[in-house]
């Protein structure tokens, strides 16, 4: 799919998330929407399952969340009555914690412990789905990575990747998620990121 991004931002740049939805949805033949339940998730969820109802939500869980995301996610699913397409690790967390536990950033397994938990799991979700657009909650100010992109850019496999909430502020957020009536939950836990400010290595 051959897009003018700069021409594009530009004219999307003032739109609402609705408006930005609908523009991808109209380009889209097999659109997908990733979700990790992470804070604010819920406002992108809702957002695009307001204008593309059954679209299919890839959750690649890591089996590392905690109590209370868990509950959110099931909260949320039922909610939005979520077409989730769930991908977990080939090997349960049980028996990773034995083999290789949780590495730090700083340990040379960290890398094949995020392949594991995290690229492995989205790269055959990917394969399997085989979007053309795909809908993310990526926003400007969350890492360096994230800044030098826009509402729309393109993956590294040639995938239309879509932010419709990229300017918004946490503030903005807030307020929709009070004006929509819908959840948050901040008890949120990435094993392969630490540290809030790291790319987790799908997005680049």
């Amino acid at each position: 799919m051959n897009l003018d991004l700069d021409n594009i931002n530009k004219d999307l740049q003032d739109k609402s998330p609705t408006e930005i939805i609908a523009w991808a949805i109209s380009i889209a033949e097999k659109p997908v929407i990733t979700t990790n339940f992470r804070p604010y998730e819920v406002a992108i969820l809702n957002a695009v399952t307001e204008v593309e109802k059954n679209i299919k939500v890839i959750w690649c869980d890591t089996g590392y969340n905690t109590v209370q995301t868990y509950k959110h996610a099931e909260e949320i699913i039922e909610k939005l009555n979520l077409n989730i397409q769930l991908y977990t690790p080939k090997q349960t967390t049980a028996h990773r914690n034995v083999v290789l536990g949780v590495p730090s950033i700083d340990d040379t397994k960290h890398a094949l412990f995020t392949q594991q938990v995290k690229l492995e799991p989205f790269t055959r979700a990917m394969n399997k789905h085989q979007p053309d657009v795909w809908f993310t909650n990526l926003r400007k100010g969350q890492t360096a990575f994230r800044d030098s992109i826009d509402i729309v850019s393109v993956s590294k496999d040639g995938i239309v990747k879509v932010s419709p909430f990229y300017h918004w502020s946490d503030e903005e957020l807030d307020a929709y998620l009070v004006e929509k009536n819908l959840p948050n939950e901040f008890t949120y836990f990435d094993p392969t990121k630490v540290e809030s400010n790291r790319e987790c290595g799908l997005h680049i």
